[in-house]
């Protein structure tokens, strides 16, 4: 997984850190995030995640905006070209990915579709349940 997760991430060539990368994405798929659920989504600290909204906010791919229930807070949100990007970056990867699996069998290919499924519904779990602990996933 981890050779898999490093080849993917070279393939997308997105010019960010592997950290800013993830940032980026967790804010397109789930935001506006404040800085503290970006910190919690991502599993760093507060002052590491308002870090890396500081650089993609120098790089005008994320924004601050005004928090519609607090004025005393923010959220940030993805700008068109952190969007852009982003979409950019998962075709390269999903188009490698296509390429290096388009060999295998159907039997294959649905094995790693049932896998998938699985490792998708793990990392799910994982990330509502506060001991880390994991329930069977069905798939």
């Amino acid at each position: 997984m981890t050779r898999l997760a490093r080849r993917l991430r070279q393939r997308a060539d997105s010019g960010l850190s592997p950290s800013l990368g993830a940032a980026l994405a967790t804010i397109d798929c789930h935001g506006p995030l404040t800085p503290s659920q970006l910190a919690e989504r991502e599993r760093v600290q507060r002052p590491t995640a308002t870090r890396l909204i500081a650089r993609l906010t120098e790089e005008e791919l994320v924004a601050r905006e005004d928090h519609p229930d607090d004025r005393r807070s923010h959220r940030i949100a993805v700008t068109p070209a952190g969007r852009a990007l982003v979409q950019e970056t998962r075709q390269r990867k999903t188009a490698y990915l296509a390429q290096a699996l388009e060999h295998l069998d159907a039997e294959d290919q649905a094995t790693l579709t049932r896998a998938a499924k699985i490792l998708e519904g793990v990392l799910e779990e994982g990330a509502s349940s506060p001991n880390g602990s994991h329930a069977r996933v069905h798939a």
